[in-house]
């Protein structure tokens, strides 16, 4: 059993385990518990396009990806040159981190407790987001809504993208399972995590 390095299962983890594993596997009929989808990683990544002439901008993103994920994200950059952008080969171009087991178990959690209420003017989140094969992504206009985010100390409000990546290729099954970690679909009654 995974813990997160206190000798606790993250709160989330416990609810799939418990929870929505069993009402996957009797939605969609699994016969193997291996079938049944679960998230694999989540992706933070943060666009930077004014990275090249402020470094200040590109460290203070760095540090608050840092806070939001837990893990030290790493600096993206430009695969080839683009004159029209005025992008040069290898000239940083934003910042990204990938979350596994119960960091992104926990980040998670907090992402759907905590982070998404405090958006402003929420109605839920699109159901258009997923690609085709299973994995959704959402963009976050301010990176204010995370309580990690020292309001106080932000040079500039910028937005974030993060991919949640499931084991299934399939959007219906990965739909279903968002829903069941208690992600507040557009149209959708939420699940409150903790209540079985």
């Amino acid at each position: 059993m995974a813990d997160n390095g206190n000798g606790r299962m993250p709160r989330l983890q416990a609810h799939y385990r418990e929870v929505a594993r069993p009402r996957l596997m009797e939605t969609f009929g699994f016969d193997n518990v291996h079938r049944i989808p679960h998230v694999t990683k989540v992706v933070l990544n943060v666009g930077v396009g004014d990275a090249s002439r402020d470094q200040k901008f590109l460290d203070s993103v760095v540090e608050e990806l840092r806070r939001i994920s837990g893990q030290q994200p790493v600096i993206t950059r430009a695969r080839k040159s683009i004159s029209n952008f005025g992008l040069r080969e290898g000239m940083p171009v934003g910042t990204a981190v990938t979350l596994r087991g119960h960091r992104m178990y926990e980040f998670l959690d907090r992402l759907v407790s905590v982070g998404i209420p405090r958006v402003r003017d929420f109605r839920g989140l699109p159901t258009r987001s997923f690609d085709g094969r299973g994995n959704y992504t959402l963009g976050i206009k301010e990176q204010i809504i995370f309580p990690e985010v020292d309001y106080d100390k932000v040079n500039k409000i910028h937005g974030l993208d993060i991919t949640v990546v499931t084991s299934t290729n399939k959007d219906d099954e990965a739909f279903a399972l968002l829903r069941e970690l208690g992600f507040p679909f557009r149209g959708e009654v939420p699940v409150i995590i903790g209540q079985a």
